[in-house]
């Protein structure tokens, strides 16, 4: 996989070490040098371009035509935008990534402006200290940022409404799916027979309004 990074500051870095552990290929484009030389030598097995990534010509030196995703992760909104609208819109780059500085500017991270993830970080804090409190063994794992649809995980209460049932026979909310159970440690893909055992985990594909009904279900 081919990634462009754009901003090397300690997220940047971070990622970038991250990706490359994984087997990526990652190229990452920052304009300050010296932030440039500390990456090279933090990470080594990266790419590392100065340039400023809202340039076109820079994006294209760091190969943007061959690339599987991007990801803007500056400490500035409007450059996090600029470039996921260029990478979207004119590298038709197939996943964008970007990473939301200020949550009162997180309306503009959509699709619309190229965005195909923000991530908000103030957002998902709230909601880790919200869910915890009050979701009632169900947590979201992951936001997709598009048509409110979410990949959550919900633990089977003993009283629930699901302990002891098969998959088939559990009338879940329009538009989820069960990705994946685990039982006593073991993670499997389930089927319609798969039966949900009190203090089973399940991994589901729902919406936002799926999830409050998975909130009723599971507890």
């Amino acid at each position: 996989m081919q990634i462009i990074i754009v901003g090397g500051g300690k997220t940047g870095s971070h990622l970038a070490e991250r990706l490359t552990e994984d087997g990526a290929a990652v190229t990452v484009i920052e304009g300050r040098p010296e932030v440039a030389r500390h990456l090279r030598a933090a990470c080594p097995t990266a790419t590392v371009i100065e340039g400023s990534g809202s340039d076109p010509q820079v994006l294209e030196r760091a190969g943007i035509h061959m690339v599987d995703a991007l990801a803007a992760v500056t400490g500035e909104d409007e450059v996090n935008l600029v470039v996921s609208m260029l990478a979207k819109m004119e590298f038709s780059v197939p996943r964008v990534v970007a990473r939301v500085n200020s949550p009162a500017n997180a309306w503009m991270f959509t699709p619309a402006n190229g965005v195909d993830v923000g991530v908000n970080q103030a957002e998902i804090t709230a909601r880790f200290i919200l869910e915890g409190m009050n979701a009632r063994d169900v947590y979201t794992l992951m936001s997709l940022g598009r048509d409110d649809h979410r990949i959550v995980q919900a633990t089977v209460a003993p009283s629930s409404h699901v302990a002891g049932k098969t998959l088939r026979d559990i009338a879940f909310p329009a538009e989820t799916i069960v990705a994946g159970v685990e039982h006593e440690g073991a993670l499997a893909v389930p089927n319609g027979d798969t039966i949900l055992a009190p203090g089973d985990e399940a991994v589901l594909f729902t919406t936002d309004e799926g999830t409050e009904e998975l909130r009723r279900l599971f507890s």
